[in-house]
């Protein structure tokens, strides 16, 4: 009897103690809940507090929600290197005409910030090729055909599978085989080329100097783009010596593009799409050389230069031809991908059609005879569709263009000389 008495007791005490843990525990998880309420609605209320009197707060906040959203899933099929359109299934881009690349050589999309750079660069294109130099059947290691020798050394050399002059020696210098060598220069007239940057970490550096003559040999104007500069001295038409010198920032180890037009007596140089000089009163040149500076750590790599005579108006010229001929929209060679410098006058054509809302064009592109007449067709018929795409893009209806391909079928010159064929190699817009 008393063993049972002591069993019974000790449940009592365990039940009891039982009872008072799990009412502590119950009090604790109370108060714990409802200090977490009472934080949440703090909070509530300091944001109310935040946004009533902090508007940026507020649309913080959304564009972090807009973040955090799942992402779209991109499309199945090939992203096209080089207009970026994702969710192609053929060989050939939907968007621009690309061929699809093979497995292991994609390239990665362009940088639409240089396209959005030329788009709203004022450098204006010239209308008619006087001279071009695109390499096309040069030889390694030969003196490069299209132009003459005044100092130095010059040889056709292959960057990355690119044809390119090499102005190997210091101080070499070169100007273009012109019918008329010391006076070819039109009072209105823009010059183009392409360059290889250097490189700071390899130690190796470009510099290249544009020498704008008269009929005499003397400067004009020279130009000089080095690394971190452009330095420009000319003469105004009353002799005067003036000097102007612009920051200028070449990508390493890739190509640039500079420019020049020159317009009665006002000179620009722009460099990627950014104009660095603005020289509004100068003596007009009539021929011009290129030259290496004569440091021997320096690397001159060029190609694609062009001359052309300044241009028209487009609107002045669809009224008086009722179409618009144009060698400033370029690709790269047998491709169908739109050169960012080709941005410019591209803009200016949506500009025209925006500003012309019953203005209808066909695209027609135009090639010359080089490779075989399919293939030209074919090519043609791509970079009328890629230009189409990108007014397109630009916010030009799709009702008001149409594209068609010409490939050498309606030369404007004679494809037997090398002018003759930088004439063919255009693209018009015919007025519907």
């Amino acid at each position: 009897m008393k063993k049972l008495l002591i069993l019974l007791s000790c449940l009592w005490l365990t039940t009891t103690m039982n009872a008072q843990f799990f009412n502590r525990l119950f009090d604790s998880a109370k108060k714990s809940a409802e200090n977490a309420v009472e934080q949440q609605v703090n909070k509530k209320v300091e944001e109310g507090i935040n946004k009533a009197f902090n508007p940026e707060s507020q649309q913080q906040e959304q564009q972090e929600q807009v973040e955090q959203q799942p992402q779209e899933q991109p499309k199945s099929g090939w992203t096209c290197p080089a207009c970026g359109h994702k969710g192609n299934t053929g060989k050939f881009c939907t968007e621009c005409g690309a061929k699809k690349p093979e497995a292991g050589n994609a390239a990665p999309a362009p940088k639409k910030s240089l396209e959005s750079v030329y788009a709203k660069s004022d450098f204006v294109p010239g209308d008619e090729i006087m001279f071009e130099d695109d390499l096309v059947g040069e030889q390694m290691g030969e003196f490069p055909s299209k132009w003459d020798l005044l100092s130095g050394n010059a040889e056709i050399a292959s960057v990355n599978g690119l044809t390119v002059i090499n102005l190997n020696d210091p101080s070499t210098e070169i100007a273009p085989l012109m019918k008329e060598p010391k006076n070819y220069l039109t009072e209105a007239f823009t010059l183009e080329f392409d360059f290889l940057g250097g490189s700071e970490a390899k130690g190796i550096y470009c510099d290249y100097i544009i020498h704008l003559r008269n009929m005499n040999g003397d400067d004009v104007v020279t130009i000089t783009l080095n690394e971190t500069s452009i330095y420009t001295f000319w003469i105004t038409p009353n002799e005067e010596q003036r000097e102007q010198n612009a920051s200028a920032s070449p990508k390493e180890d890739e190509w640039n593009h500079v420019a020049l037009s020159f317009n009665k007596r006002a000179l620009k140089v722009y460099l990627n799409g950014n104009r660095l000089v603005n020289i509004p009163n100068c003596a007009r040149p009539q021929n011009f050389t290129i030259q290496r500076s004569h440091w021997d750590d320096h690397r001159n790599l060029m190609t694609n230069v062009r001359l052309c005579k300044g241009a028209v108006p487009l609107y002045n010229r669809l009224m008086t031809d009722g179409k618009i001929i144009t060698y400033a929209i370029t690709f790269d060679i047998g491709k169908a991908n739109i050169k960012p410098e080709s941005m410019t006058e591209i803009n200016r054509i949506a500009q025209l059609m925006k500003d012309n809302a019953d203005l209808k064009f066909e695209v027609q592109g135009h090639t010359d005879n080089t490779g075989t007449v399919a293939g030209n067709q074919k090519l043609s018929e791509q970079r009328a569709q890629a230009i189409v795409s990108k007014l397109v893009e630009m916010g030009i209806a799709a009702n008001r263009l149409s594209a068609k391909g010409m490939g050498q079928s309606a030369p404007l010159a004679d494809n037997s000389t090398d002018e003759g064929r930088a004439k063919n190699r255009h693209v018009e817009f015919i007025k519907k």
